[in-house]
């Protein structure tokens, strides 16, 4: 297979369909952005896509018989089996079914979609800017192309790896709603610089490209943090300082409680039994 898919088909326009729609094109991985259909119950998101050069269908089924490569089931979760439903009364069964409802399952996608090969993937928002972080399962019946049609649409707008299933709820905890985590740290770093002088406009864009610029030194250096935390903190200096208070304000114990509290809830709404929850996966 080419790095290039033929086409591409939405249902659901929101948010995250639409950062990858705008990923496929600016990365080429499409010919245009007429390569892609999407389908909602919105006109306002409808037309929005339009004035992109989408194509646009309020009816589900027009998606499914344009989609050629892959249709991305991008609804809330208690929409999936109607999706399902009109998924299966098209007759294309060469597109590979990829859903990125949070907490519906394989096993109910392929109760849903017999005899379809069907993906499950978690991403986040930062795809909106092609800095995203998705992780994906296949089915059952998804074979070596699919994983690769997967790669090539996800991996347009950010990193993007495959993990067993039972993971996808940690995955969730971590990078799925990891952003909203950074947003509050970025927030209040502005805030302290605010507290110590700083105009909110500066300190803002400092907090902001200051989280970006040591992303980006774990990802290119791949050092461990703790040695990169280590390079910046001199020996009674002012870094130091500041980690101690972090330290004391229970800092990593918080973020790391936070990721169990988010993969704890993506369970019991993927209806995980809690005492699996509790003695499975020590949650």
């Amino acid at each position: 297979m080419t790095a290039k898919v033929q086409s591409v088909g939405f249902i659901g326009a929101g948010m995250m369909a639409s950062a990858v729609m705008e990923g496929l094109v600016s990365k080429n991985v499409v010919d245009s952005s007429g390569s892609i259909i999407c389908s909602d119950l919105f006109k306002e998101a409808l037309e929005k896509a339009a004035e992109r050069g989408f194509k646009t269908t309020e009816v589900n089924r027009d998606v499914c018989e344009f989609a050629v490569d892959a249709i991305i089931v991008a609804v809330k979760p208690n929409a999936v089996q109607t999706v399902c439903r009109d998924i299966l009364a098209v007759e294309n069964k060469t597109a590979v079914i990829i859903s990125i409802a949070a907490g519906v399952t394989l096993e109910e996608l392929e109760r849903g979609l017999p005899g379809r090969r069907v993906v499950r993937i978690m991403p986040n928002t930062p795809c909106q800017v092609g800095e995203g972080a998705s992780c994906y399962s296949l089915g059952t019946l998804a074979n070596a192309q699919d994983r690769e049609i997967v790669e090539v649409l996800f991996g347009a707008v950010g990193l993007i790896r495959e993990v067993p299933e039972h993971l996808i709820n940690a995955v969730t905890g971590l990078s799925g709603s990891g952003p909203a985590y950074v947003f509050m740290f970025i927030e209040a770093l502005a805030d302290g610089g605010v507290r110590a002088g700083l105009t909110r406009a500066d300190a803002l864009k400092l907090a902001a490209q200051t989280v970006k610029g040591a992303a980006e030194m774990v990802l290119k250096t791949e050092s461990h943090p703790g040695v990169l935390k280590d390079q910046v903190c001199s020996p009674g200096g002012t870094t130091i300082a500041g980690c101690d208070e972090l330290e004391k304000g229970g800092f990593r114990s918080a973020t790391i409680q936070a990721v169990k509290a988010a993969t704890k809830r993506s369970m019991q709404l993927g209806h995980v039994a809690e005492i699996d929850i509790t003695n499975k996966y020590n949650l």
